[in-house]
């Protein structure tokens, strides 16, 4: 695992403190890991919104495609 050293000014520090007791993490390392995962899935979640978004007119959801979903999943038919 690499390492990367921070400075944080003395209140952004005493509050990682209180949120490491308070919330029993290890240490502040897995605190500030534990962050940064939240921020990279809120980004990905994001990415995929907006792919979506653009992905063109939405297909409705009903018994038949349901059915087809279903199908494929199990391996009866070719995506």
């Amino acid at each position: 695992m690499a390492t990367m050293n921070i400075s944080l000014p003395e209140d952004l520090r005493d509050f990682v403190n209180r949120k490491v007791a308070a919330q029993s993490y290890s240490s502040t390392s897995e605190y500030l890991r534990e962050l940064i995962r939240r921020e990279r899935d809120i980004e990905m979640l994001r990415e995929r919104l907006l792919a979506g978004r653009d992905s063109g007119p939405a297909e409705p959801i009903d018994d038949a495609w349901l059915a087809r979903l279903r199908a494929r999943a199990a391996g009866e038919i070719a995506e």
